[in-house]
């Protein structure tokens, strides 16, 4: 299990199976604040999703907690079909009520301790079009438009990429 304090009462770790029912209700105010016509009903159980997340034995999911709280979450693992050395960002999601405190800057650089711990050279993920928040963040943390995948016609999500291994 990863963990890691990052200062005085918060800590990164290793999502829980238990935790799935919290780490879905996190999810799902986070996504809900880049739908303006509000969250779509897409039919998926997501506690059920991030429980089977949490119990990938190929994938990972961390969250950073503050005071025993799950405020910030990221899940990543190797996309079907893809070399090992390439991760994929699936989820990464703060708590709208805990947004520019430093807890996804925080995050985000735990898991890219991760995947040069692992070997990884290239991360990739796909952000909503709609999220400018998010993209902006990504933007900062060093993701570019990912050439592999230029937009798409129609298509409501923007592919980004980050070069893992330090240079």
């Amino acid at each position: 299990m990863i963990s890691r304090h990052v200062t005085g009462n918060r800590v990164i770790r290793t999502v829980l199976p238990a935790e799935a029912e919290t780490v879905a209700a996190l999810h799902r105010r986070a996504r809900a604040t880049y739908y303006p016509d509000g969250l779509p009903d897409d039919g998926i159980d997501w506690p059920a999703a991030w429980r089977s997340a949490v119990e990938r034995p190929d994938g990972q999911v961390l969250c950073a907690v503050e005071q025993g709280r799950i405020v910030a979450l990221a899940s990543f693992r190797t996309p079907e079909g893809a070399p090992a050395d390439r991760v994929k960002l699936f989820q990464f999601h703060v708590d709208p009520d805990h947004w520019r405190a430093g807890l996804g800057t925080a995050l985000h650089e735990a898991c890219v301790e991760h995947w040069r711990a692992d070997g990884r050279s290239t991360a990739v993920l796909d952000v909503h079009v709609d999220n400018r928040r998010a993209q902006a963040f990504y933007a900062r943390q060093g993701w570019v438009p990912d050439p592999e995948h230029p937009p798409a016609e129609g298509d409501h999500h923007l592919f980004l990429r980050l070069p893992v291994r330090g240079e």
